[in-house]
């Protein structure tokens, strides 16, 4: 995947409606839905706005405290996901159930709370189930649970703060070799396979958008459709490279923007309704929580608009 993304400068075509009516039409005739051309005149400017509006809660975020800093890129994030909706779905919202956040999460803190042990519970109806089945083809399990730590060890540029708290990588780096991608051998390892089971694995979790090199031992080529989130490979921002989550849980598969989505959530409603913790975990910075929470939001600010344009430009 070429990475050309330059921060909101990446935006700007977007904020013309005449742009905005045409990318559309070209994204609805492409799945071809009934009346493009009407279709893309009736959404150009939701579009737009849902943009623009993304934008000023990042940039507000930018500026502000940290105890807003969530609730802030938590509400621009979900703006920037509404427009990516309706590249793939010209009705939404059809009806009020997906306004919802689709998600929930425990509203009173237990005494002793770590961050880290935090669930959020994936609900039946609202915009995160929406998304994932609109966006990535992804059906959630109601009722399933997610840990924040499992969410925070998928943030590829948090790998130097594991590595730095805990002493261990959560991503191995994948190198660039003859113009061509290289997994390091160790990944066999961490994953107990052999060189053929591993290829036939990651293959088979990607949906053919990863072809291994015959003769080559672990090179591969990307082909397109990374940027819809359809393999465990991901792009660490802060280094420009990809790279391969070390572990093979239940969230190996999981696109980053779901991620993103699910750890501002939380964070958002933290913020808001527990303001006693919050406001200590601000101020006297006790544990673990606060490097990784710090470290996360700083991160989100420009991952959340670089996952949505690569999503969008797909």
């Amino acid at each position: 995947m070429d990475i050309q993304f330059k921060g909101w400068n990446s935006y700007t075509s977007f904020f013309s409606a005449e742009f905005c009516q045409l990318y559309l039409k070209n994204k609805y005739q492409k799945k071809n839905f009934d009346n493009p051309e009407q279709k893309s005149y009736e959404n150009c400017y939701a579009f737009l706005y849902y943009l623009e509006h993304g934008k000023i809660y990042y940039q507000q975020a930018e500026q502000a405290p940290l105890i807003l800093k969530p609730i802030l890129l938590f509400y621009g994030l979900v703006h920037l996901i509404k427009a990516c909706i309706l590249t793939v779905d010209p009705s939404y919202p059809e009806t009020t159930s997906v306004l919802a956040h689709g998600v929930s999460t425990r509203k009173r803190k237990k005494q002793n709370y770590q961050f880290f042990h935090d669930e959020v519970k994936l609900q039946k109806n609202g915009l995160f189930p929406f998304m994932s089945e609109k966006m990535f083809d992804m059906k959630q399990l109601e009722g399933d649970k997610v840990t924040m730590e499992e969410l925070l060890q998928l943030i590829p540029e948090l790998n130097d703060l594991f590595t730095i708290q805990e002493g261990r990588n959560t991503f191995t780096p994948i190198y660039t070799q003859h113009g061509h991608l290289v997994v390091p051998e160790n990944i066999l390892d961490h994953y107990h396979m052999t060189e053929d089971r591993f290829k036939e694995f990651l293959s088979s979790k990607s949906n053919g958008y990863l072809e291994f090199l015959d003769g080559e031992g672990l090179t591969f080529q990307l082909n397109e459709g990374i940027e819809k989130g359809n393999t465990p490979i991901r792009f660490n921002l802060d280094s420009k490279s990809h790279v391969l989550p070390l572990k093979k849980d239940n969230l190996f598969l999981y696109p980053e923007l779901l991620i993103h989505y699910l750890l501002l959530y939380n964070l958002s409603m933290i913020a808001r309704y527990e303001t006693e913790w919050w406001s200590e975990l601000t101020k006297m910075m006790p544990n673990r929580d606060y490097p990784f929470i710090h470290t996360f939001l700083e991160i989100t600010l420009q991952k959340g608009p670089f996952l949505v344009y690569e999503y969008l430009m797909g």
